[in-house]
């Protein structure tokens, strides 16, 4: 057993839990929020969803210990949440609901979309809502639902004070003119209007940090440090056969020095999905700087993904070491989308990015790639999840990695 420090609706929570308890188990068994539903239990369905953070997670497959310090809200904590109270009449007179089972994950989901798409038509709003299943509606009465609540919006934007607290930050991010009110108070009690993903992303291409500029996407910032000099990894990183050949799950398919076609499989417990895509590499010899913009569909579930990856070469250590600083934004749409967002995903990547640089590490050294990341095939996010958790409970108790 091991303790664990959340917040689950504003309500501090210190118990204890067993490592292999799922989110959805240890909210519904421990702390009787049977609201959340539990359907198929392998992340497909969306009925759990719940949100971590602020950022919609199946908590079917997120462990409770992942949560760690974080803010839980289920679909009983918004009782004072004015957006979700629109939502709720919505869905109420637009026949949005009939068994009810999907509805807690559908209210969640609605909301996540009406903040992060305020100007959502009808195909981006099934398309976000492709994640979450209903076998009764449909969905004609849940897109309806969540149309007729941005239009109010639209003409009755919400008042700071009127959502969940620790959502309010997020929401600011997210909003354009439709929320204008909402802006101007939170903006007013001192909350930064765009997000320090953006404006560092921004600052680096030398372009202005607008906050519609990266709306839906998501940024991780990580770097990893190479034992050789800068020239010598610049040179390589621009090979991009070699370069492909470092990243886990990917597989080279065409191309002609700066663009380049291939695909990329992954594996997320019961979920796979194979991305096949291309990308085209933009480098500045001059500020040792680069980025590789690209997009891919998988043909089985239809999610689609777009993702760039800018990244810095920097020497270090007398210039024989070099620092590479990796910033990788992404937008994953379509079934697949829910698993993009949450915080278990981010260590997955960067636990990717830190497998990037060990291999470039063994390649520059004439080494065969290390053991843990020989597998070419497939990325399987699964044999990643000890790692992380274990690593969460280390640094839990304080000790060194």
């Amino acid at each position: 057993m091991s303790v664990i420090e959340l917040t689950i609706n504003d309500r501090a929570v210190r118990t204890e839990v067993e490592p292999r308890v799922h989110l959805g188990d240890f909210l519904r068994e421990t702390q009787h929020l049977t609201g959340t539903h539990l359907g198929c239990e392998h992340g497909v369905c969306g009925a759990c969803t719940v949100l971590v953070d602020d950022m919609p997670v199946r908590s079917c497959i997120t462990f409770a210990l992942a949560c760690e310090q974080q803010q839980v809200r289920t679909i009983e904590g918004f009782d004072n949440d004015e957006l979700m109270r629109r939502i709720r009449h919505s869905f109420s007179i637009h026949h949005g609901l009939q068994c009810g089972y999907c509805t807690p994950g559908m209210l969640i989901t609605a909301r996540d979309i009406i903040l992060r798409f305020p100007d959502a038509d009808e195909a981006r709003i099934r398309l976000e809502l492709s994640g979450n299943l209903c076998r009764c509606t449909g969905y004609m009465g849940i897109v309806a639902s969540i149309q007729a609540v941005l239009q109010d919006l639209r003409d009755n934007p919400i008042a700071a004070r009127d959502v969940a607290p620790e959502t309010r930050r997020e929401q600011v991010v997210s909003t354009p003119a439709a929320f204008q009110t909402f802006t101007a108070n939170a903006a007013n009690a001192g909350d930064a209007v765009t997000p320090a993903a953006t404006v560092a992303v921004a600052a680096a291409r030398n372009e202005p940090a607008t906050e519609t500029q990266r709306k839906g996407w998501t940024a991780i910032d990580d770097s990893f440090v190479v034992p050789f000099p800068l020239e010598k990894v610049w040179a390589f990183m621009g090979d991009l056969p070699s370069v492909t050949a470092c990243l886990p799950g990917a597989e080279l398919i065409d191309h002609d020095g700066e663009s380049v076609k291939g695909k990329i499989a992954i594996k997320f417990g019961p979920m796979s999905a194979n991305f096949a895509g291309a990308a085209r590499l933009d480098r500045d010899d001059t500020a040792h700087r680069a980025v590789m913009r690209g997009a891919g569909q998988d043909n089985i579930s239809r999610s689609r993904a777009n993702g760039d990856v800018t990244y810095t070469l920097t020497p270090e250590g007398g210039g024989t070491q070099t620092r590479v600083a990796v910033t990788l934004e992404y937008m994953l749409q379509g079934p697949l989308a829910q698993f993009s967002r949450s915080g278990l995903v981010k260590d997955f990547v960067r636990r990717m990015i830190a497998d990037f640089g060990a291999r470039i590490t063994a390649q520059l050294g004439g080494n065969a790639a290390p053991e843990a990341a020989t597998d070419q095939t497939k990325f399987n996010v699964g044999s990643l999840v000890w790692s992380v958790i274990w690593g969460r409970i280390r640094r839990l108790f304080g000790k060194a990695d």
